[in-house]
């Protein structure tokens, strides 16, 4: 429900402000705040949700590839939990519909939490707290399908509205400097906005990554999670095809792309211009538009991340 503070927005900009005010469930938000943040998740007790989504960085560990049980390295670079509730899917390959799905992937996956829901229930079933909480909230107290609707609540919470630049969509035109808005005007004009729109600014299409050059044969070493969705259908046209990232906080979340191979958001938009948009970027151009980005980030709970 957006609140009534939205009734002066800019309804002509291709950018929606994130709602002030989501409705949900404080006490699932606080069971699954809980969960989110416990290592018995994993399976040898060492992982939680919160190892490779660091709500303190972001929303991601700001490394390359995640480090999970037993000091095995990740497949793909983990993108942030903030606002992963407006994605119109999950994963970088799209692969799931929800929230609650996405949970079984890093559950089970050898090179994150590997464990899974049988040795789960056992051991949140051993604490007495967890059992109450549950029984509380769900008729049929501790079970998987109830964790993973616990946690999906709670990253439901992780919205980060009141961004400088949502102030600006909402008739604060101060809220941004004119260098700011300029690198606006260039996001909008180069044609960025035409994948990263709404209110994630992104995560609401796929595209593919190489839409003018090979950037995989440039950058070499081929890697299975490379493949994007193509891993899930089996579609040559979607060789390569990535979910469109969100650029909500972007400037806590390097480094980026599905690879982690970008280290700034310079080099980033540096890349997104040869091969997204076919064209070079001034540096000037790059610093005004990584000026626009660095507005997107917002406030949770009230503080500014």
């Amino acid at each position: 429900m957006v609140n009534s503070s939205d009734y002066s927005l800019l309804f002509d900009e291709p950018i929606q402000p994130i709602p002030l005010k989501l409705e949900l469930n404080k006490d699932k938000v606080k069971l699954g705040k809980a969960l989110f943040h416990d290592p018995r998740l994993s399976q040898d007790n060492t992982i939680s949700c919160a190892s490779c989504h660091n709500l303190n960085t972001g929303g991601t560990d700001q490394m390359v590839r995640s480090i999970g049980i037993n000091n095995r390295i990740g497949l793909i670079n983990a993108p942030t939990v903030f606002n992963s509730g407006f994605n119109f899917k999950q994963h970088w390959d799209g692969s799931v519909e929800t929230l609650e799905e996405q949970i079984d992937r890093p559950i089970h996956a050898e090179h994150e939490m590997g464990s899974n829901w049988q040795e789960i229930l056992s051991k949140l079933k051993q604490s007495p707290e967890y059992v109450s909480l549950f029984n509380q909230l769900y008729k049929d107290g501790i079970n998987s399908d109830n964790i993973k609707d616990a946690i999906a609540t709670f990253e439901r919470s992780l919205y980060t509205p009141n961004s400088r630049f949502d102030q600006f969509l909402r008739g604060h035109k101060n809220a941004l400097s004119s260098s700011e808005k300029e690198g606006y005007r260039l996001f909008k004009a180069y044609g960025c906005v035409s994948c990263h729109q709404g209110v994630n600014v992104g995560s609401n299409m796929f595209q593919a990554f190489g839409l003018f050059g090979d950037y995989f044969k440039d950058r070499g070493k081929l890697t299975k999670a490379d493949l994007g969705r193509f891993n899930v259908t089996g579609n040559e046209r979607d060789r390569y095809v990535f979910k469109v990232p969100s650029l909500r906080n972007v400037a806590l979340t390097s480094p980026y792309f599905h690879d982690g191979s970008a280290e700034t958001l310079e080099e980033a938009v540096t890349i997104m211009g040869k091969y997204e948009l076919g064209r070079p970027l001034s540096p000037n151009d790059i610093g005004l538009i990584v000026k626009f980005l660095k507005t997107l980030t917002g406030e949770y709970q009230g503080k500014p991340l």
